[in-house]
């Protein structure tokens, strides 16, 4: 693959908006098989991100490689961070991708320090950490070995298929650290998916992932979420949609209705009045004004319509909606933090600090891959 960069020591009049100087900005580059995508290569300062404490995320510290995602789902919360670099919520989402080069050193330094306690880090709660630039740049490897290194349980959350290149890593990982995967699949129609998330793998691409990880012995969890209303809430959807994740292998499923944080909700109602103007009426009753759920009556409704499906194909499953008001429809499902979330790095997975004598120096070899009797939501 050929790389085009230029190196930016100096102001670029042609940079967009917010990137003529930022901090630790090493260079720009672009490339034929990444057609239409920018990526801004970096130099963190930090890697670890410490949940705040409002949040209601079951998990204090994360690690994102990258800013802005090429999966380009329509409904993706994290949009909005991308304004804090000046860029706009929507095309610059999805294709000025930050990339935090030096994110796996940074956070090895981090992970020496006396002070960290090696409490459960979750991948994947912002932008996808194995979105396609990951095939470049390689620095998931790292940062599991960092995190595997130090003792230190994770878990990840993605919706690339990227996830099978690592498997061998994760298992060897699990044999010493706590690793849980989980699988977001929202879309199981190849013509809605294309156009609503053009840059995700396909379902089924997901879905041999998925039946990937089940056989190198992880309990996986697919997040059928978003669940979009009047496209992907008929019996006959959800139905097809849960035989598939059964027959995959993963162990349980949490699923929840669309959420539109601001910064989401007007790039998602472009593409809606482009691809579905019939429908827009109906989203405005469920989403009036400045709403950012689906009103209570609807994921009652919805709840009701997915409890006897997840029964029936023998599925452990939760409502993301029954646990947390935290917004679904994305990478980040949140969940009160006093309760653990399956397929999510859970505060209550930290190790007995005793039982470790030193950054690195695990005890146990015995593997501690997820459990199919982890705790469920309800």
């Amino acid at each position: 693959m050929r790389w085009q960069g230029q190196q930016l020591g100096v102001d670029d009049p042609a940079a967009l908006p917010g990137m003529e100087r930022m901090d630790g900005l090493v260079r720009s580059v672009t490339t034929p098989e990444f057609a239409g995508i920018t990526f801004h290569e970096v130099l963190a300062k930090t890697a670890l991100n410490r949940v705040p404490g409002a949040s209601a995320m079951p998990f204090d510290w994360t690690v994102n490689p990258y800013r802005g995602c090429s999966h380009a789902c329509t409904y993706c919360f994290a949009r909005g961070t991308h304004e804090y670099l000046d860029l706009d919520a929507g095309s610059d989402f999805d294709s000025q991708i930050v990339v935090k080069v030096n994110v796996a050193d940074v956070l090895r330094t981090e992970l020496r320090r006396g002070s960290w306690g090696r409490e459960p880090v979750m991948l994947g709660t912002n932008t996808d950490p194995y979105q396609r630039a990951e095939g470049r740049y390689r620095l998931m490897p790292q940062i599991a070995a960092a995190l595997t290194e130090s003792g230190t349980p994770f878990s990840i959350l993605t919706k690339g298929s990227l996830l099978r290149r690592d498997l061998p890593l994760l298992t060897d990982a699990a044999r010493t650290v706590r690793v849980s995967l989980a699988m977001s699949i929202a879309v199981f129609d190849d013509a809605l998916q294309k156009s609503i998330e053009p840059g995700t793998p396909t379902a089924q691409a997901r879905l041999d992932t998925v039946r990937a990880a089940t056989e190198a012995g992880f309990a996986v969890t697919v997040f059928l979420m978003p669940v979009i209303p009047h496209l992907t809430d008929s019996v006959a959807a959800l139905d097809d949609a849960l035989r598939r994740i059964r027959e995959a292998g993963a162990v349980r499923v949490v699923y929840g209705a669309l959420h539109l944080r601001p910064g989401v909700k007007p790039w998602f109602f472009a593409w809606l009045e482009r691809e579905h103007p019939e429908l827009v009426s109906s989203y405005r009753g469920l989403y009036p004004g400045v709403a950012t759920t689906a009103p209570k009556q609807y994921r009652s409704w919805l709840a009701r319509r997915v409890r006897p499906l997840l029964r029936m194909h023998r599925l452990d499953g939760s409502a993301e909606d029954e646990a947390s008001s935290r917004p679904s429809g994305s990478l980040n499902a949140g969940h009160p933090r006093a309760r653990p979330a399956p397929g999510l790095a859970n505060r209550a997975d930290a190790p007995d600090p005793g039982a470790l004598r030193g950054p690195g120096a695990v005890r146990s070899t015995r593997p501690h891959v997820a459990p199919a009797s982890e705790p469920t939501l309800f």
